[in-house]
């Protein structure tokens, strides 16, 4: 027989203490009440071990954040839950820094505080490593101690209608936590829309971000809204925002504070609501010592941050990544998935991973399509010591093994390297081949006989595409 949870609550209001003990009894828990933070903190240093603690921001005295961060230290996996009659941004954005659960407004319904509750709790008993699907092919695993309190952490911060700055390694998937934070906010009916900032040319970006009037510059023959008009009321990711010139960063940090901008070539001001997050895997110091990054832009992002671990450091996750980017990978290219052997297993356990999430992925692509074991284990040597970021050459020293000389070797990187630019070709063009070969500028009997040679499969939507044209 399972045993009811115990719940502390803290309140310095007798008659809500009262309301919310009756609540909670309704549904069989055990409720403990203390009326002050110092009442809280005693009980708890006398024994009191809660399942959730429900704490009042506003109290004299010991304030409902100091109290959240001595019960924290006390226990640091301790559960807890602002309660308040105000709802005031700032408070609810230090009560997350400082490890709350969650946070509800008084006057709330029971069905609210049954919610948050039994969320609470689950979380304790949620099955670790549950893929998460967020929309066509993006997916959040949180399998890992860090990657849960970042998922717990984007929840709460999702409610809450501030900038939110993402930083990691490239490939620790910015986008996809972004994506996560908009589908948990209130705004998740509205449009999501990313801006790769590296990858626009800094003449266009500010047309792409605000649009243009007509006549604006040499043809612009019609007027174009941006993406900040496109995005009203739904969310914008800025990638890369580090590598936005200092000029346009300033024009953003306008957008930020007022909420209005004017189109290039345009008089009218027009207001919008977005809500902006921010991701880069820029050195911050660094940025702003170097001018790359306004500080005035930076602290206005920096509402909140979350920092995704690299992959090494979560590799809890790299069995079910693995998993499910060759289940993905298996439905796209119409092949049977591959299980991998616990030889395989073990050596992907091993490397660093220094690419993250997006090195994971295109080694599960190559070896569905080349199904070659020995290969696999071969490209997945791992470094000295397994520890450490890496990058192209340099940082794999020592990570493949040399069987065939140097000439063999350099032989499987062009191969590779032709495979995937083969490939890119062929989903840029719609996986036309003919186009893909004058892309690539060579002839389309050249093409078919690459495409024959890596195992290129042309993904199963394609081909249903095909046959209804």
């Amino acid at each position: 027989m399972s045993t009811s949870p115990r719940i502390l609550l803290v309140d310095d209001e007798p008659g809500m203490l009262r309301y919310i003990r009756t609540l909670l009894e309704v549904d069989s828990y055990k409720v403990e009440t203390a009326n002050s933070g110092n009442d809280a903190l005693e009980r708890v240093q006398r024994g009191l071990s809660p399942d959730l603690v429900l704490l009042d921001l506003l109290m004299p005295g010991l304030d409902g954040l100091e109290t959240l961060e001595q019960l924290r230290h006390m226990q640091p996996s301790m559960k807890v839950v602002m309660l308040s009659c105000v709802s005031d941004t700032r408070k609810v954005v230090q009560a997350i820094r400082l490890g709350a659960q969650d946070y509800l407004t008084k006057p709330f319904q029971k069905a609210e505080l049954d919610a948050v509750i039994k969320q609470c709790l689950r979380a304790e008993t949620h099955s670790a490593g549950e893929v998460e699907e967020l929309c066509d092919d993006v997916f959040f695993v949180a399998a890992s101690p860090a990657m849960k309190k970042i998922r717990a952490q984007a929840a709460l911060v999702a409610a809450v209608d501030i900038p939110v700055l993402l930083l990691g390694e490239s490939g620790t998937g910015k986008e996809v936590l972004a994506r996560l934070i908009h589908k948990l906010s209130p705004r998740a009916h509205r449009t999501f829309l990313k801006v790769n900032c590296a990858a626009v040319p800094a003449d266009l970006l500010e047309s792409e971000l605000f649009g243009y009037e007509a006549g604006a510059f040499t043809g612009a023959t019609h007027p174009k809204p941006g993406k900040f008009e496109l995005c009203n009321k739904g969310t914008i990711l800025m990638d890369e925002i580090g590598e936005m010139s200092p000029a346009l960063q300033a024009k953003l940090l306008h957008v930020l504070q007022d909420q209005q901008f004017s189109r290039l070539g345009g008089r009218s001001v027009i207001k919008v609501d977005v809500r902006i997050l921010a991701a880069t895997n820029v050195n911050i110091p660094e940025a702003i010592a170097t001018k790359r990054l306004r500080e005035d832009l930076y602290y206005r992002l920096n509402a909140f941050t979350l920092q995704l671990p690299p992959l090494r450091e979560r590799k809890e996750e790299v069995p079910l990544l693995l998993k499910h980017f060759m289940s993905r990978m298996a439905e796209h290219y119409a092949r049977p998935p591959i299980t991998l052997s616990s030889r395989l297993l073990e050596r992907c356990l091993e490397y660093p991973w220094p690419g993250n999430l997006r090195e994971l992925s295109n080694f599960v692509k190559r070896y569905l399509i080349l199904g070659d074991e020995d290969v696999a284990m071969n490209e997945l040597q791992a470094q000295g010591d397994g520890s450490g970021p890496a990058g192209g050459a340099a940082g794999r020293e020592g990570a493949v093994k040399v069987s065939g000389g140097l000439k063999s070797l350099a032989r499987s990187a062009k191969d590779e390297a032709e495979a995937e630019a083969i490939t890119q070709a062929l989903e840029q063009t719609n996986w036309n081949r003919k186009q893909a070969a004058a892309l690539l500028k060579i002839s389309y009997k050249a093409l078919l006989y690459k495409i024959r040679q890596y195992g290129i499969a042309e993904p199963m939507r394609h081909h249903k595409l095909s046959a209804g044209a």
